[in-house]
């Protein structure tokens, strides 16, 4: 069996949500404060027997109406839902533990537990009274709070709900949650024998040799570890025999103070004595670490990410311990759950991804049944499939729940991609709360510096600029729209190149990159086409995606526009350019306004310049300054390296930005489309 799903009403941030589960290991991952803890800690008060059951006022989802409180006492309900996992085998306890709470007979059957926190009916007539009366929504909760939350009860439900059948304790105690929070001090929790789960751990794995040899038969085991138990007992009454020796002169000069004080009467006296177990002797025991060069140092010494490791591999080991009938006998755990609260706290990288691989095969090797991870790394999700993982996202208090894989449903090949080219820096896109998707690396840097251009700070709007290395959204973009159930949502802008296309109309003819000035102008010699990216998601198209690109007419690529749109702004000519004076040059003849012969004339002669100068002789619909723009911009656009022109840039344009309010600083404009993009995602 396996917990396939949950259902939420009135608890926290979710008003009414239910989420699916897969069987096996969950990535929930999302923005801060999407809601990843609160999923945890629902689950876990159905679920973990031992945990704390009541609820405060703060646990109430605040967005329940005023009319909705003067009408009946605010609950809060959840409720798993447990499912038959393929090749279950039947006669296994799984049926047995959740036979009571069915819902579903036939096979896959299923089962529910709810939890609820509410109000008796008997109190509710006395809420109504004194509730009805409130105008105001905060009035109404601390009215709550403070006479009727001391009143509420909860109660744990097994299978229909409507018939409020208490789920019976016995099977409850079956499941073994463990819940390990963000904020956890494993140095109290492990590093002494004193502590419970240290020496549960000890106890279950000392002398497991020959627990665990199949050999022998379980009644010869008992009678080996019987045999080695009195054994250390006599050893150990050996021991103690003389240390009463060596204090046997203490321990009078000790008594006889007791005999002073009246300790003594009646004809007792107090003494010293004892024994001690191999279980009693853990106490004595602390954990260290042994290096291949002899060194020991105590775990204390560690640093944390270690100590964080060592301490999930102990609570695997006693879930392990939990759960083994032939140890427990029928206190045995049926369903051990391990839930994990950000495991990334302080490891680095690799040691993420090693410990995922070790999760995963604690999951193979059924030593825990299910795992709940929830987290911020994107180096775990780049390593997890897209089936693993549940999005949350919140937006104005409204969280909505999306299933990466099932967004793939009809399209195995955009799945595969996306799963294929989901690295950690691309994942950035599922946890950022809004996300800007980019074709190349000179967008992705130098798009955080242009918004400040326009006053706004991406970072502080937790906008993701992501480049997805090419014209490749619409894989992506699957993840996305939100005429899909499954999709994530949250809002989309895709900035695309316009990249204007030809070829000669001639058998055999391939399309080849042309310039904004020769789009069209042939039309008896050649097809022209341009990003076919426009139509597969139009403008207005969709609620949360929208697609934005250079004027129709006068645009080409990202560089190309940041110097139409700033033609005589040398700060754009960087070191690594090539024909940096040319450039400039033309930058001259375009703050003088001087004639398109002068713009040939300093082009240096070239088969691509012949080109250029040819093209703009046949466009007879632009204007002068249309065509004196696009000389200097495709002369810039011929003249940079994609990556290292994008660095330098950025570094020029954060430069300039120091210097804004003084007469150093040079006025930039941010290209339209950018513009546009930025405003949008902002809104």
């Amino acid at each position: 069996m396996y917990i396939s799903g949950i259902k939420l009403e009135n608890y926290r941030n979710f008003k009414n949500k239910a989420v699916s589960f897969n069987d096996g290991i969950n990535v929930i991952i999302g923005h801060n404060n999407a809601g990843k803890t609160n999923l945890i800690k629902a689950l876990a008060l159905v679920l973990d027997s031992n945990g704390k059951k009541r609820l405060d006022i703060h646990d109430f989802n605040k967005s329940i109406s005023l009319d909705e409180l003067r009408c009946a006492p605010p609950k809060i309900r959840i409720s798993v839902t447990i499912k038959q996992s393929d090749n279950e085998d039947l006669n296994s306890d799984d049926l047995v533990t959740v036979a009571n709470w069915l819902t579903k007979l036939d096979e896959p059957y299923e089962a529910v537990l709810t939890y609820e926190f509410h109000l008796p009916e008997k109190e509710t007539e006395k809420y109504i009274a004194t509730i009805s009366q409130s105008t105001d929504k905060d009035k109404a909760w601390r009215i709550i709070q403070q006479e009727f939350l001391r009143l509420y009860i909860f109660k744990i439900w097994g299978g229909n709900v409507v018939n409020q059948t208490t789920a019976d304790s016995e099977s409850l105690q079956k499941f073994d949650f463990q819940f390990l929070d963000a904020i956890r001090d494993v140095e109290r929790d492990m590093l002494s024998g004193r502590n419970t789960l240290l020496r549960d751990v000890l106890d279950f794995f000392m002398d497991y040799d020959i627990k665990s040899d199949s050999k022998r038969t379980e009644i010869e085991k008992l009678e080996e570890i019987k045999l080695k138990k009195q054994s250390f007992s006599d050893t150990a009454d050996m021991l103690l025999s003389h240390l009463s020796k060596r204090m046997l002169l203490g321990k009078e000069q000790i008594l006889s103070y007791a005999k002073d004080t009246g300790a003594s009467f009646n004809k007792a006296k107090p003494n010293f004595e004892g024994s001690i177990s191999d279980v009693e002797l853990f106490s004595a025991l602390k954990l260290i670490v042994e290096y291949e060069t002899g060194i020991k140092i105590p775990a204390t010494h560690n640093g944390l990410g270690y100590n964080n490791l060592i301490f999930m591999s102990l609570l695997l080991s006693k879930m392990q311990v939990n759960s083994d009938g032939s140890y427990l006998g029928s206190n045995a755990k049926v369903f051990p759950v391990l839930a994990i609260e950000e495991p990334e706290a302080h490891l680095h990288p690799a040691m993420q991804y090693q410990f995922l691989k070790f999760l995963l095969k604690n999951k193979e090797d059924k030593k825990v049944r299910q795992i709940f991870v929830t987290t911020h790394s994107t180096h775990i999700t780049s390593s997890v499939s897209l089936d693993e993982m549940i999005c949350l996202h919140n937006e104005i208090g409204e969280t909505s729940v999306g299933y990466p894989a099932k967004v793939f449903k009809d399209n195995e090949k955009s799945k595969k991609y996306v799963q294929r080219f989901l690295d950690a820096t691309k994942s950035d896109m599922l946890f950022a709360q809004n996300v800007i998707l980019v074709e190349g690396i000179a967008e992705q840097l130098l798009l955080p510096i242009l918004a400040r251009y326009l006053g706004i700070s991406l970072e502080e709007k937790h906008i993701a600029v992501v480049n997805v290395g090419g014209r490749y959204f619409e894989h992506f973009l699957y993840l996305f729209n939100t005429n899909n159930p499954y999709a994530i949502h949250k809002k989309i802008a895709c900035i695309t190149d316009r990249d204007p296309e030809r070829k000669k109309k001639a058998k055999g003819a391939s399309y080849g990159k042309c310039y904004p000035y020769e789009y069209g102008i042939e039309g008896a010699k050649y097809e022209y086409k341009e990003n076919p990216s426009f139509t597969l998601y139009p403008r207005g198209g969709h609620s949360n995606i929208a697609i934005f690109s250079q004027d129709e007419t006068e645009g080409k690529t990202f560089e190309y526009d940041l110097i139409l749109h700033n033609p005589s702004l040398d700060l754009l000519l960087t070191n690594s350019m090539k024909n940096q004076d040319e450039i400039k040059k033309l930058m001259e003849v375009y703050k003088r306004g001087g004639e398109l012969l002068e713009y040939e004339r300093i082009l240096r002669k070239s088969e691509e310049n012949d080109r250029v100068i040819e093209s703009m002789h046949l466009n007879t619909s632009w204007e002068s300054n249309q065509k004196s723009k696009a000389f200097i911009a495709t002369r810039y656009l011929n003249s940079v390296g994609k990556g290292e022109n994008a660095l330098e840039l950025a570094s020029a344009l954060t430069d300039n930005l120091y210097k804004i309010d003084t007469t150093d600083f040079q006025n930039f404009t941010v290209p339209n489309y950018i513009k546009e993009a930025i405003t949008w995602i902002v809104q």
